[in-house]
């Protein structure tokens, strides 16, 4: 039995070298793991590129003198309108203008069939012929009863039928002068012409037309464009404070006239500035708005009726005005305005302004800044409160002054 006690003696003895072996291998394999992960860590702490520091443009706050302006919406309207109808019927032998053009007061337009006219207008002068003749035989014929009855040679009653004769050929006189004037006068109408100055319209009416008088359709319309008219509308709350500007004073408006300019259509400032005409005399209870009127210089009828304008109005001098970039300014969660400004050491801080009107593209500051500091006015949204920023350009302030009311 001996060898077998051998064997399981030299089966444990080389199972426990394997172990120690085994043991010994996995150590070194972690220790040279471990060596590896902290050398790798080491690597990348070297190779690890630092934070990049975030460029940003500002803006150095500097109060400034600034005319506050109010843009309104408004609409041209013709000084004067004219629609032309005929005063007497007939039918239109002539148009004697041309569409479009410019027409003075008093000019033919239109020619009626004068035929009938004229024959009335010459029974009217025969009728006054005779009335004339019998009163001139009525006259003598009167004062001679008047003698006589001095004397008792006619009765009264034959000389007050005389008188009576007489007052009934002076009052046909005057009645025949009268159709003779009227005749003349429907004469005169067969010639339309033109009540007012100004641009004349489309006829509708053509030569061969019959038209009647005092038809609702008018034959053509004229309006005098030059001055021009803009009607505007300001709400109430408004117009108090424009009333206040020019009784204190601090409006610029010379002559006590408050001057008005215009803006094209295209964006372009009219060469010529208007004043303000007339305010309504009562506020809209549906819009709270009120009416106003400018009169606007328009000698080259550049400005049409029915065109859309804006029209500036001054409303007061602010000689602390504070304007930012409307980009320079975000909300918060309560929707309040915030602003970014560098601090010291470049740090980034919020800020919650107040804003008034809008002056173009930027915000009327009216408290939460002041001059000298430094606002963010490019940038904004990829900075935080504490960041640290690199200024790499200065932004000069913009002295817009015009408001916009939609």
């Amino acid at each position: 039995m001996w060898w077998v006690q051998s064997f399981f003696k030299s089966r444990c003895a080389c199972a426990m070298k394997k172990s120690v072996v085994f043991k010994k291998a996995f150590l070194t394999g972690m220790i040279l793991c471990c060596l590896g992960l902290t050398l790798s860590a080491c690597d990348q702490e070297q190779v690890a590129p630092q934070k990049s520091v975030t460029e940003v443009e500002v803006m150095t706050i500097q109060p400034q003198s600034m005319d506050m302006k109010q843009t309104l919406a408004g609409r041209t309207t013709a000084y004067l309108t004219s629609d032309v109808r005929p005063q007497v019927s007939g039918i239109i032998e002539k148009r004697l203008f041309k569409e479009g053009d410019y027409v003075q007061a008093g000019q033919v337009l239109y020619q009626l069939d004068s035929k009938l006219y004229q024959a009335a207008h010459e029974s009217a002068r025969g009728d006054l012929v005779e009335a004339e003749a019998s009163l001139l035989a009525a006259k003598p014929k009167a004062q001679r009863y008047k003698n006589l009855l001095a004397i008792e040679a006619v009765s009264q009653q034959d000389a007050l039928d005389a008188q009576a004769t007489l007052k009934e050929q002076e009052a046909a006189v005057i009645s025949a002068k009268a159709a003779l004037n009227t005749a003349k006068i429907n004469l005169g109408y067969t010639s339309i012409r033109a009540p007012i100055s100004g641009r004349i319209a489309t006829s509708t009416y053509t030569p061969g037309a019959l038209v009647t008088a005092e038809q609702t359709t008018a034959l053509t319309t004229i309006q005098q464009l030059n001055p021009i008219y803009v009607d505007i509308t300001l709400s109430s709350t408004e117009l108090l404070n424009l009333r206040k500007q020019i009784d204190k004073g601090t409006l610029n408006a010379p002559n006590g006239k408050v001057p008005v300019s215009i803006i094209m259509e295209d964006g372009s400032t009219y060469e010529h500035t208007g004043t303000l005409e007339f305010i309504g005399t009562s506020v809209d209870t549906g819009t709270g708005t009120v009416n106003l009127r400018a009169i606007v210089p328009n000698p080259k009828y550049l400005l049409l009726p029915g065109a859309y304008v804006k029209a500036e109005l001054p409303l007061a001098v602010n000689h602390q005005a504070i304007l930012i970039p409307q980009k320079a300014v975000t909300r918060n969660h309560k929707g309040d305005p915030v602003v970014k400004l560098v601090g010291a050491d470049n740090k980034v801080v919020e800020r919650t302004v107040e804003t008034s009107d809008a002056q173009g593209n930027q915000w009327v500051v009216t408290s939460g800044l002041k001059a000298g500091e430094k606002l963010i006015v490019e940038g904004v949204s990829t900075v935080s409160s504490g960041n640290t920023v690199k200024v790499v350009q200065q932004a000069t302030a913009s002295n817009s002054v015009t408001s916009d009311q939609k």
